[in-house]
């Protein structure tokens, strides 16, 4: 028959093999162990010994006995900071629809309500979301003078955000802005860039408006095009030649002479957010120069 601090220790083993005590957790004190197991002292002393050589025990000062293994972070350690950072890396990996307070807390390993006492809702998380990513752009600290050199940098700085978080431009309003202070920010930076031109404060507030809308517009399809490529692990352009047939078909019962010389050419045309980010910047730029220069 198995010593009876044996049977503690497989007894306690079991828990820890089956998750009811994780890293980090309390085992039984050697008091708890006499009373559970009806044992006497040194009997639960030989089980903790026996529980350490296994190396499945550490003794914390402080704390008492623990299952070893790194500790998950104790809801005291949680802050917003570390919240908006897991709740960014759930977002940048699976989606903004994928975002739930549990998600969150279950990659934080503490429990759900413990967020709240950090971020009241999911707006707020959000909203804090959208500052952090923002925060990420770095402005030259100096205009180079030439308005349209700073408006064509700026944008393509936010444009860069916004394809490394591809969520950021659906989550984002134009008619009713959030209050991010790095929206603020870079809004700020877009009409100092304007100084030169002279336009008035409404009409630089008018054009920072449109920049921005432009590459948030833009950037609306990112996360769309992520989701496609997840969902069915092709590349836009292997889904491109797949429907190859089923597009030719539809093309001979709707005739379209424009798409038929455009396609039926080979004329080098693609379906890419990079192109149309490329060919829309420049235009939009091109017509704001000859309205300020009119």
């Amino acid at each position: 028959m198995d010593a009876p601090y044996r049977r503690i220790v497989a007894d306690i083993r079991r828990r820890i093999d089956a998750g009811e005590l994780g890293p980090g957790d309390r085992v039984p004190s050697a008091r708890a162990i006499t009373a559970e197991w009806g044992v006497a002292i040194a009997t639960a002393t030989k089980a903790h010994a026996a529980l350490r050589e296994a190396g499945l025990t550490v003794a914390r000062p402080g704390v008492g006995t623990v299952v070893a293994g790194p500790a998950p972070p104790r809801e005291t350690d949680l802050s917003r900071d570390r919240i908006v950072a897991e709740a960014i890396a759930v977002a940048d990996r699976d989606g903004i629809a994928e975002l739930s307070m549990r998600r969150i807390a279950a990659g934080l390993n503490v429990a759900t309500m413990s967020l709240y006492r950090h971020v009241p809702s999911r707006d707020d998380l959000i909203l804090a979301m959208i500052d952090e990513a923002l925060g990420e752009l770095r402005v030259p600290p100096r205009y180079r003078g030439d308005w349209r050199a700073d408006l064509d940098g700026c944008a393509r700085a936010v444009w860069e955000i916004f394809q490394r978080h591809p969520w950021l431009g659906p989550s984002m309003s134009m008619t009713r802005p959030q209050p991010a202070p790095n929206a603020l920010r870079l809004g700020e930076w877009i009409m100092g860039a304007l100084n030169p031109t002279g336009l008035g404060v409404t009409d630089r507030m008018l054009v920072q408006v449109l920049l921005f809308s432009f590459v948030r517009g833009v950037a609306t399809g990112l996360e769309p095009e992520a989701q496609a490529v997840r969902d069915t692990g092709m590349t836009d352009e292997e889904w491109m030649d797949g429907q190859a047939a089923a597009f030719a078909a539809f093309t001979a019962r709707h005739p379209a002479p424009h798409y038929a010389q455009l396609f039926q050419n080979d004329l080098d045309f693609e379906f890419d957010l990079h192109v149309l980010f490329e060919f829309g910047l420049s235009r939009l730029l091109d017509g704001l120069a000859v309205w300020i220069n009119r």
